[in-house]
């Protein structure tokens, strides 16, 4: 990866970002294809509702170590920082996947989902099977995250797409057979098929990093100082917390919605709307790791990676927009994701409020690719509060005060979160990217021979 930003070109990120973006878009998939699914099931309403509440459940189990796929990229330059950093992920593996168990013990689920939350007792039912299957999901994208950084680091990004490849295939061939041969619940189907196609992707990624870690067990990197677990923690806490508060607001989004006028509708066209609108954001997603991968030592591949962002945000938003100010948001969500006219109705407002989303998840990728390349991760963490801060108060006022609609609250917060993130996170990413050069150009004059 050293010399992997020398000479950077637009084709160089783009063949190098091509294979991340195909597997954040496949990714994305996943959501409008399962709800479309469980729209097309009996008590569709209930289902779609235990679904989105299911789900987001199970991401706040597994915030933690969502971000363990940039620590790989990052951290891992030889067999001693991989055997600490894979020893780190597996002892956070099995501490999440326990938390999931307590989590569906049914008296704490029912106080959380009917009491705190307030769900109708059809939902909060369907819900628990639903938290129930998804037990083995957060250890197993903690696992697969962890190789995927090393495939990352070591340009073999396309093997990241297949690894995707292997999820969807696992995971559609699941759901169509429990939909078609079985007799389950549209929830059940989903959160099935979400654990087999993630746990298959986790044993395809180890499968295809297995020559990756015979030559890494070969090399001993002298000169950097040796990786302890202090160091880790003190470099990944504040992206596991960036993670944790970041995916903890669906939760509470959900608290609040369930709250709000016209509940269960705004619960069952939000996944619909959050997932359809994901699809587009993904491809923004996958440009972090580019970020953290391509900058380079020096940081001189920042303005190139830049310019290729503001294009990449620039089509994505007009092609969101195309469909959320167009009839072809009525096809999307009548006719492909299977809802109702008025579930239609319902989330077209929501979608228009949303079109401009992906375009400020581009800017964030490229804010937390830079701290996280130099090592500054403290910002990001502080940054997400901001979003968190933001997306609560936005929902009292819209929900408690001013009556809002629960989909059309949520989704305006969303927006307003994430905005208020970007603006928090500006002056410190510029200020990295100048520090480390004022840095590098420092040791030149110190060292002239050098």
């Amino acid at each position: 990866m050293s010399d992997s930003s020398t000479q950077l070109t637009y084709k160089k990120i783009f063949y190098f970002w091509l294979p991340l973006a195909a597997t954040w878009l496949m990714m994305s998939v996943e959501g409008p294809y399962l709800a479309a699914l469980i729209a097309r099931s009996p008590e569709p309403k209930f289902n779609l509702a235990a679904y989105g509440v299911a789900y987001s459940l199970a991401l706040i189990i597994e915030a933690p170590i969502i971000m363990i796929m940039s620590a790989s990229v990052a951290l891992v330059r030889d067999e001693h920082s991989f055997k600490k950093l894979r020893n780190y992920t597996y002892t956070a593996n099995g501490l999440l996947t326990l938390l999931m168990i307590i989590l569906v013990i049914p008296n704490l689920f029912y106080f959380i989902t009917e009491d705190l939350i307030g769900l109708p007792a059809e939902v909060s039912q369907l819900t628990h099977i639903a938290t129930i299957i998804l037990i083995p999901w957060p250890g197993a994208i903690g696992y697969r995250r962890f190789y995927q950084g090393l495939l990352i680091r070591n340009n073999l990004t396309r093997r990241v797409a297949y690894g995707t490849i292997t999820r969807l295939s696992a995971m559609s061939l699941s759901a169509l057979g429990l939909y078609i041969w079985g007799d389950f619940d549209g929830v059940v189907i989903g959160a099935a098929s979400l654990s087999i196609g993630v746990t298959m992707e986790a044993a395809a990624s180890r499968i295809m990093v297995k020559g990756i870690i015979k030559k890494i067990k070969l090399t001993v990197d002298s000169t950097q100082p040796l990786l302890t677990y202090r160091e880790i923690s003190k470099f990944y806490y504040p992206l596991a917390l960036t993670s944790l508060i970041g995916l903890g607001v669906q939760p509470l989004v959900t608290f609040f919605v369930g709250q709000s006028k016209l509940a269960l509708e705004s619960l069952a066209v939000l996944p619909v709307v959050t997932s359809f609108v994901f699809v587009f954001r993904a491809l923004g997603l996958s440009y972090q790791e580019v970020m953290i991968a391509l900058i380079g030592e020096k940081k001189e591949g920042f303005n190139i990676l830049f310019n290729f962002a503001l294009i990449l945000a620039g089509i994505l938003v007009s092609l969101l927009g195309l469909f959320a100010f167009t009839p072809l948001a009525d096809f999307w969500f009548k006719t492909v994701s299977g809802l109702s006219i008025s579930l239609t109705d319902f989330a077209r407002l929501p979608l228009m409020i949303m079109f401009f989303f992906p375009a400020l998840t581009v800017l964030i990728s490229i804010q937390r690719g830079v701290l996280v390349a130099t090592k500054n991760t403290k910002p990001i963490t502080i940054g997400t509060v901001t979003e968190f801060l933001t997306i609560v108060l936005s929902l009292i006022i819209f929900v408690h005060y001013m009556n809002l609609v629960g989909a059309v609250a949520a989704t305006i917060a969303f927006v307003a979160g994430r905005l208020a993130s970007n603006i928090y996170l500006t002056p410190f990413s510029f200020h990295s990217i100048n520090e480390r050069k004022r840095k590098i150009s420092s040791n030149k004059e110190d060292n002239p021979r050098h």
